[in-house]
Formats: structure tokens, C-alpha cells, sequence
């Protein structure tokens, strides 16, 4: 009995003087492999514009059926290109991070990012829609719409 206690003291007392190896969280990130897949991100290109042209591809390519879109042809009234995708949605209950939706689409519209801060409170909170994935706009950017 006194022998288990004394083999605990010893192994405390040989990692009491080693550099700790917890990071501090809010004030420290840990910095992520190069090929984590964390959250997506909807990409735009140079001009400002929308770069996904809403062909379906990813939601085809997705094993989990966790991507939902809707395609529209713009009237000039959207920040994209003549076809965009009117509703876009990640089910991120079932979302496998897989990346095959990255793989898929031609454009490169999507994108997995390195962001694994996913928490949220509430199941509603896990349907990201396109107003969360999409990446703002820059301030410094006016692009014209584009003419129909």
C-alpha cells in the first residue's frame, strides 16, 4: 500500500519541474496540420463576385447528403455570375469532412478551411446556410453587377 503511494509521489514529483505541454486555449491556438479539413467556406473571385455557379456537383458528390442548394439565373440584383445559387446549405450533423466536395467542383468555389472552433448551442445552429459560408466581400471592392 505504501509502495503505489510512493511510485505516485515520484512520478508527480519527476514531472513537477517539466515545461508544461497544455497550451492556453482562448489566448492560444493550436496551429493545425496542413491537411485538416475544418469548416467550409464559400469562395468569391478577384471581382467580388460569387464563384459558385450552382451545377450541383458537390451536393452529388457528398456521401453524407449534408449539401442542399437551389439554382437561380441572376436578374442583376445578386453579387454573382449569370447562374448562382439561390440557397445553399451544409447539414453540419451530417457532414463528414470528407472533402469531396472541394475535389468536385470545377470552379473551386468551395473550400475546406482550418477553422475547428464548430460549437454551437443549439441543433438549429448546425444547418449553415449561405450567409455563413459565403466569404465576405471586400470594402474596398465595387464591382459593377454583371450586364444580363
Amino acid at each position: 500500500m505504501i509502495g503505489p503511494l510512493a511510485k505516485g509521489f515520484a512520478l508527480t514529483f519527476r514531472h513537477l519541474f517539466r515545461r508544461p505541454i497544455t497550451v492556453n486555449y482562448p489566448d492560444q491556438k493550436v496551429p493545425m496540420f496542413p491537411r485538416y479539413r475544418g469548416k467550409q467556406v464559400l469562395m468569391r473571385d478577384e471581382a467580388g463576385l460569387e464563384k459558385c455557379v450552382a451545377c450541383g456537383l458537390c451536393a452529388v458528390a457528398c456521401p453524407a447528403d449534408a449539401i442542399y442548394l437551389e439554382a437561380a439565373e441572376n436578374d442583376g440584383t445578386v453579387m454573382a455570375g449569370p447562374r448562382y445559387a439561390s440557397v445553399y446549405q451544409i447539414h453540419k450533423t451530417r457532414c463528414i469532412f470528407c472533402g469531396y466536395c472541394e475535389e468536385a467542383c470545377p470552379v473551386s468555389a468551395i473550400f475546406m478551411g482550418k477553422d475547428y472552433e464548430l460549437a454551437v448551442y443549439s441543433k438549429e445552429d448546425f444547418v449553415w446556410d449561405k450567409t455563413e459560408l459565403l466569404v465576405p466581400a471586400a470594402a474596398d471592392q465595387t464591382a459593377p453587377l454583371p450586364a444580363r
